[in-house]
């Protein structure tokens, strides 16, 4: 082992859990989130009853009606005016309760869809850094936004359209049965075959549209490269190849949206046909059977079967076979968005069931002193490379750690690590004796400050990018923190100060200053571990030179790594480490390694002579 210190030695590994996808496991956990709603959903549920029970009311009165007309005795005539009068109050009320109905549906259907949003965003927060390093940020917000919209969309639309139509398809199939068996058979014979294709037809459309969603991420995720990288693409004429990828991805998406509206298409008209097929076997049967009235009259076992026999009961089947076909022909309308919607929930779903960041530890540590070690480290990004391997060191609190090597050598690796971005393949990291395994994420990370090469500032005032990390300061402490980075200079000559709204990404401000705040940020929350990646790279020298400074300052104290490729920040280090291949290849002072002529000085000399030149 190289050492600083001392370290102990402890291994752990991780592990991971895939779930399968299930369409109706994906429709049966959406309607897990519409049942949070409570009394809202039973409200609404009783309303959709209450008017499916009248809308099943009105072929029943109309039966009557007609009875009565065919009747024609002055009775009769009574009996259509009160029918006549009941129907239109009906009408009148379930007019009422269609627009209450939609009220309470579009409301359950929104929360629903807003406390998946949560659950996903939720997650995505908890998921390591790994998985982001997998999936493209266009694809994650396509299933952030496109497919919670399409959830919404088909939920809003069909939600109360579908427990109506399970009320309209029971009610109506029990009147049915009531008042005619053998009528009833008959409307029924065509439903088997509709099940069997609309299965068949149902698999190759959530296949198609489950495509289509995919390459819609793709698209969503081409697109925002292009955008965020603009001038690099312009810079580099790349306008072209650009482009063609742009194109070859939209293409794919044609493809699939085709085939997916071309097979959801063919359900409707499909599903309407066998409900006019089944209106004329109504028809056909009913006016046999009335033709043949007397004689089944006379025999008692058919005249079980059929019923009563009259022109308002074949009315009465008429419209008993419309409500029964209606909401399947509705949903079969709607079969593509419904398919589409399942597509993106499954898609949502799979964020959802994504294993969270590992975090066995349950030890808080405050006060830490900052003595670090690494233990026989072995890590790689995936299993086939290793990019660290059997990397040991160990230093003592307050000491000042610098990196050099190669790209790709392992420098940031090291200090992925030691954040506890990724599971250690073999070996371990202790910060004051304590393996980071056993220490909570969260209070991990609340010791360790880091200023990355590449800055990130988020929407929102300077004053808030500087106190994103500590967020009970005070203005006072931000003003030191800020004049401490030398960021304090430029902040006051903008206009609105520290109150400037920043915009996306901080295009409003120069790179440099965007490290500034960045530095700011890290000093404000005065952790006892830094980890400086290129943290001055992006910077002109005089504003290095006023960094330099103040982090000398800053870094008292605290153990420090320093990653660098420009040596000439790092000359003052207590210890260089030269990773070459995930390893040490050399470690000393500066002065003992020039002094023993090896790949630093190599480098060194290989840096000095190009600003030479």
């Amino acid at each position: 082992m190289n050492r600083i210190g001392s370290v102990p030695v402890l291994r752990q590994q991780g592990t991971k859990t895939e779930k399968p996808k299930d369409a109706w496991r994906t429709l049966t956990r959406i309607f897990s989130y519409m049942g949070r709603q409570g009394w809202v959903l039973l409200l609404l549920m009783l309303l959709v009853l209450f008017n499916g029970v009248l809308l099943l009311a009105v072929p029943l009165l109309q039966k009557e009606a007609i009875d009565a007309i065919v009747s024609g005795t002055a009775s009769d005539w009574a009996r259509l005016k009160f029918y006549l009068m009941l129907m239109g109050i009906v009408f009148f009320m379930t007019s009422g309760l269609y627009l209450v109905q939609e009220f309470f549906s579009v409301s359950v259907s929104q929360r629903a869809v807003q406390r998946m949003r949560d659950d996903m965003m939720k997650r995505m927060m908890a998921l390591p850094v790994k998985y982001f390093d997998t999936h493209t940020h266009g694809e994650l917000m396509s299933r952030l936004t496109n497919d919670a919209d399409n959830i919404s969309a088909c939920l809003s639309q069909n939600f109360s359209a579908f427990i109506s139509g399970v009320i309209g398809i029971l009610g109506s199939l029990s009147m049915m049965i009531y008042y005619n068996r053998l009528m009833t058979l008959i409307s029924l014979a065509t439903i088997p075959a509709g099940i069997y294709l609309t299965n068949k037809i149902s698999a190759k459309t959530r296949m198609y549209f489950r495509k289509q969603q995919k390459e819609l991420g793709h698209l969503n995720g081409h697109i925002e490269e292009m955008i965020i990288g603009q001038k690099t693409v312009i810079a580099f004429n790349r306008q072209a190849l650009s482009m063609r990828k742009f194109n070859g991805i939209n293409e794919r998406l044609r493809k699939h949206s085709i085939w997916a509206q071309i097979f959801s298409g063919i359900i409707f008209p499909f599903m309407n046909t066998l409900g006019n097929l089944s209106f004329v076997c109504v028809a056909i049967s009913g006016g046999i059977l009335m033709m043949l009235k007397d004689s089944i009259a006379d025999n008692a076992l058919i005249a079980v079967l059929c019923g009563s026999i009259s022109i308002g009961t074949i009315q009465l089947f008429i419209n008993l076979s419309k409500q029964f076909t209606r909401p399947v022909n509705e949903l079969a309308n709607q079969f593509n968005l419904i398919q589409s919607a399942v597509a993106g929930a499954e898609r949502m779903f799979e964020v959802m069931d994504q294993a969270t960041e590992s975090d066995c530890g349950k030890l808080c540590i405050s006060g830490a002193k900052g003595d670090i070690a690494f233990n026989d480290i072995s890590f790689g990004y995936n299993p086939e490379t290793l990019v660290l391997k059997n990397f040991s060191i160990s230093c003592r609190a307050g000491q000042k750690i610098a990196l050099a090597g190669p790209t790709g050598a392992g420098k940031t690796t090291i200090a992925n690590l030691l954040m506890g971005f990724y599971e250690i393949n073999s070996g371990s990291i202790y910060i004051d004796g304590v393996n980071i395994q056993n220490i909570k994420k969260s209070s991990l990370r609340r010791m360790i400050g880091i200023v990355l090469q590449d800055t990130i500032l988020f929407s929102g005032t300077i004053r808030d990018n500087i106190r994103y990390g500590s967020s009970e300061v005070s203005d006072e402490e931000i003003h030191k923190a800020a004049i401490s980075a030398n960021a304090h200079g430029f902040i006051s000559r903008l206009k609105d100060g520290y109150d400037t709204e920043v915009s996306e990404a901080g295009g409003n401000l120069s790179h440099g200053q965007r490290q500034l705040i960045s530095i700011a940020r890290t000093i404000l929350a005065d952790p006892k571990i830094l980890i400086l990646d290129e943290a001055t790279s992006n910077v002109d020298t005089k504003t290095e030179m006023q960094i330099q400074q103040a982090m000398q300052n800053l870094m008292k104290n605290k153990t420090c790594f320093i990653i660098a490729h420009r040596l000439s920040t790092v000359r003052n280090a207590d210890t260089i480490l030269v990773i070459r291949h995930g390893q040490i290849a050399e470690m000393g002072n500066h002065d003992a390694l020039m002094e023993k002529k090896g790949e630093y000085y190599s480098l060194y000399q290989t840096q000095f002579t190009e600003c030479s030149l």
